[in-house]
C-alpha cells in the first residue's frame, strides 16, 4: 500500500501496534494517537496503514465492506509481522470507528492474529458467534458518542461475557466520537495493566488443584 506511516523503534520491536483510522480519515489522522503510545511504549513499531474499509457505502452494508477488506487486511498484517520480527500475541489492532471494526473483525476471522485489540468508539458489523480464544478486546468509548453509542458496547461487552470471552469497556464521561485523551489514558491502562485471561488459566493449569481452590481426594 502507498503512504503508509511507520515509526519503528532502534532495534528489534518488542512490539507491533497497527493503527487503522475511521471513515473519511486516512493513515495521518491516527498520528495524535501513535506519539502517545510511542510515548509509553518506546521499543514498539508503530504502522499507521491507509487501507480501511471501502468509503462508497452505509453502514447498513458494513458487513459487507468488511467482508470484503478482511483478506487483504489480515495478509498484510501477518506480512508486517513477518518482516519485522513480531509474534501475533505482542501484536495490537488498533482502531477507530470502522478502523475499530475491521481490528475486531479481523480477530475473530483470524483468532490468534493478534493478542490484543483496542476498539475506539467502534464495533463489530456483525456480533460474533464465538469469542476469539487467544485475542484480549479493549473497548473504549465516549458516553457522548452519538455515532456509535455507548449502549451498543454495552450490549458486545454482555455478549462476549455470555461467549466466555476476554473483554473490557471503558466509558468516558461526557466525550463523543473521537479518540480522546481520556480514552487513550484507559488504552494505556489496559495495555499495560490488564492481564489477559488466558494467562491465568495457563498459570492456574500448572498448578496442583490445592493451589487452585480446588479439591484433592484423600
Amino acid at each position: 500500500m502507498n503512504d503508509d506511516i511507520e515509526l519503528l523503534p532502534t532495534g528489534r520491536p518488542e512490539q507491533l501496534m497497527i493503527l487503522l483510522h475511521g471513515r473519511g480519515q486516512d493513515a495521518a489522522a491516527m498520528l495524535p494517537l501513535a506519539r502517545a503510545f510511542r510515548h509509553e511504549f518506546a521499543q514498539a513499531a508503530l504502522l499507521l496503514p491507509q487501507q480501511g474499509l471501502a468509503e462508497a457505502g452505509t453502514a447498513d452494508d458494513l458487513a459487507a465492506r468488511v467482508a470484503a477488506a478482511l483478506p487483504r487486511f489480515t495478509r498484510w498484517v501477518r506480512d508486517a509481522q513477518q518482516r519485522l520480527g513480531a509474534t501475533p500475541q505482542a501484536t495490537a489492532l488498533v482502531g477507530f470507528g470502522e478502523g475499530a471494526t475491521l481490528a475486531l473483525e479481523a480477530a475473530s476471522a483470524d483468532d490468534g492474529i493478534a493478542g490484543r485489540v483496542v476498539a475506539f468508539g467502534g464495533g463489530y458489523a456483525t456480533l460474533p458467534a464465538q469469542a476469539p480464544a487467544l485475542t484480549t478486546l479493549h473497548f473504549l468509548h465516549g458516553s457522548a458518542d452519538a455515532a456509535h453509542p455507548v449502549a451498543a458496547a454495552r450490549r458486545t461487552l454482555e455478549h462476549l461475557g455470555v461467549l466466555h470471552g476476554d473483554a473490557t469497556l471503558d466509558v468516558a464521561q461526557g466525550v463523543g466520537h473521537e479518540v480522546h485523551p481520556a480514552l487513550v489514558d484507559c488504552a494505556i491502562h489496559r495495555l499495560t495493566h490488564h492481564i489477559p485471561h488466558r494467562t491465568w488459566r495457563a498459570a492456574l493449569g500448572a498448578l496442583p488443584p490445592s493451589a487452585r481452590g480446588g479439591r484433592t481426594d484423600d
